[in-house]
Parts: structure tokens; sequence; C-alpha cells
């Protein structure tokens, strides 16, 4: 699904160039490396603040953290995602309140979003998921009348722009991971956190640094989250990378998109162009036809792997099921779970390997 391992070939001069730097400096911790990130991250994405962590979800955590909710306060987001998004709202006793997304883009249903809403609602999470926004106009719309937070999870999306500007900087928050496999990755865990609004950016300064701001100094309850300088030094040389790195992922998305066009029972992901490109973390299909598992399990025949994200809805999985939900209000998740897959799609995908892959796929449906 990923090649890590040619993507560092290209970059490796430099790359262990930075690291030996690092080590021979000795500044693992909150050394120069970090800071150095820290602004050049807030220049591309053209945003005040940037807090690094130590991956995505302390990130997500971090973020609400900083906004004070009290246990009980709801947090509203999206079945259809990876456990992280509702896995920090029940870590900090707040209630996580799920609902539909939309099929076309996998993203937020913002109707479903806008009948979900109480009065103990204090925040939205909404998920670029597979590297497109959510409609974040219709969500900041919805934020603002119910007078709302919106922490954006831009975990799989960081590079994409909505309306040009770039994703995570339109809610109040913005949340990242660099996990290796994402668009930007280090060598290990990373994450950061972004904001344009100066008090929240000192919580978020605090919160991740054991709740000081002078050392010794406990002035709130805080983690332990840091972006080590080695995982800074590598995110450094590889931003300037990244819109290359996004434009690669994008091409080979256009050569799946016209290697599939008109085959009956798949289709190919919607790219809502009206508002936001795509960072094409992951290039999913929906299998229409009921026939996903075995076109899976044809792929891996010859093996080409094929990623089903994700078999389980949030609701249903073991430690989140409160049976509280009722499945006729989730037709959509409910319906790509059983219908999604993911090809490979990374920076490396030769077109030998897209022909392979893509011609693979055809022979599946036409034999």
């Amino acid at each position: 699904m990923v090649d890590l391992q040619s993507q560092y070939q290209k970059i490796k001069g430099a790359i262990d160039q930075s690291i030996t730097n690092v080590i021979e400096s000795a500044a693992f911790i909150n050394g120069p490396e970090v800071k150095e990130f820290q602004a050049d991250l807030e220049q591309y994405l053209d945003v005040k603040h940037v807090i690094p962590c130590g991956n995505g979800t302390d990130a997500l955590q971090i973020a609400l953290m900083a906004l004070g909710l009290k246990p009980g306060d709801e947090v509203i987001t999206a079945d259809f995602t990876f456990a992280a998004t509702v896995e920090v709202i029940n870590l900090l006793g707040l209630q996580s309140v799920l609902v539909d997304v939309d099929y076309d883009t996998f993203s937020i249903d913002t109707a479903r979003l806008k009948a979900a809403i109480t009065p103990k609602t204090k925040a939205i999470i909404p998920v670029h998921l597979f590297g497109q926004c959510a409609n974040m106009d219709e969500i900041m719309e919805i934020a603002q009348e119910h007078n709302l937070y919106v922490i954006e999870d831009t975990a799989q999306a960081i590079g994409a722009e909505y309306k040009g500007k770039k994703a995570g900087t339109i809610g109040h928050i913005g949340c990242t991971s660099f996990f290796p496999s994402k668009n930007l990755g280090c060598y290990g865990d990373g994450g950061a956190i972004f904001t344009n609004d100066d008090a929240i950016a000192h919580r978020l300064r605090g919160i991740v640094n054991h709740g000081m701001y002078q050392r010794y100094y406990h002035d709130e309850v805080g983690v332990n989250s840091r972006l080590d300088s080695i995982q800074a030094a590598v995110l450094r040389h590889k931003l300037p990378l990244l819109d290359g790195y996004n434009a690669a992922r994008r091409s080979a998305a256009d050569f799946y998109d016209q290697a599939f066009a008109g085959i009956e029972g798949l289709l190919t992901p919607t790219r809502a162009t009206d508002y936001s490109t795509h960072a094409f973390h992951q290039y999913t299909l929906r299998i229409t036809n009921g026939q996903r598992d075995e076109l899976q399990a044809f792929l891996t025949e010859k093996e080409i792997p094929a990623m089903i994200y994700y078999p389980v809805p949030l609701r249903k999985q073991k430690a989140y099921d409160t049976g509280k939900y009722i499945d006729a209000d989730f037709p959509n998740t409910d319906r790509l779970i059983k219908e999604v897959m993911s090809l490979p799609m990374h920076t490396e995908l030769s077109n030998e390997q897209l022909v392979y892959i893509t011609e693979a796929v055809k022979e599946f449906f036409v034999k």
C-alpha cells in the first residue's frame, strides 16, 4: 500500500545528514530542528501557531483539553473513520455523538450533524477522510449558529486545500499526524496542532508540556507529548516535497480514474472540486455489485494489496457500542463498510505498477 523504502532512497543523503546532525548535537528534545520545523509548517499552512506533539491521537486529545470542556459535554463526529477520533473524546470523559457520512465524499453528513446538536453539544470534529476536506462552509455555519468549537481532523489530508486555504486552518483548531505512511510522514510517531487563536495556542503549548509555561510551575493538568528532534529533522526535509508528493498521488488517482471509467459495479472516488482539492491519502473505490470481498481476494492472489478502511463502524465497536444508536440513522456508513476498498496509493507508484493493478481490476469485472 505504501513504499517508504523507495521514497527514502531518493532523499537518503539529506535525511541521513539531518539525523546525524541531531545526534551530534545531542539536542534530542525541543532542539532547534523542532522550532525550525514549527516555523516552516506555520509558513506552509499560513497559520499563526503550530504546536508540534507526539502523535496525531495526542493532537486530538490536547485540542479537546484546550477547550475547557467538562465531563458529559457532547462532541459530534463521524461514525465512518478511524477510532482515534472517538477514542480521545471518551478518554476525557466527554460524550461522543456519532452521525452518518455522505455516501459520495465519505465526510460527515451536515444535515445529520445539525440534527444531532443538543444543549450539551460543545464541539464538532469533522474528519477530512482519505485526503479530501469535509464541507467546511456548512460545518462552520452550523458551529457559529450554535456557538460550537470545530476541531479539524486533518491526519489524512495535510496539503489539501479548501477554497484556497489549507486543510486544518478553517476551524478553531486543526490536528494532524506524521505517522510514517501519511502524506507527510516522519520515521516514527509525530503530530501537530495548529490554530489562529492566540489564547487557544497558549493553552495548547502548556498542555503538551505537563501544563507548564514556566519550568516546574504547573498551571494546569497537561500531558507529555513532544515531537522529538530527529523526527522534526526528517519532516523539515520532507515538508518542501509535500506538494510534489500530493501531486504524484493525484496523478496516480487520475490514472486509476481513467482506467476504471464506465465499469459497471465500480465507483471511483468522488472529488468535491467545487470546494476541495484531494490529497489522496487513500484511493478508495466503492464496489457496488456485492463482490468487494471477492475482488480483494482476487487481487491478493496477484500480490496486489487492497485494504478495507473501515470494516466496522465506530458505533458497533466493542469499546464504543452504547446501544443508543439506530441503524436506520446510518444508511451511508452501513453501505460503505460493505463496499469500500482502497488500492495502493503512494508517491512511488510507477506506470508499470499502475497498469498491472488496473488491468487486474478490469480482468475481475470482465471475467
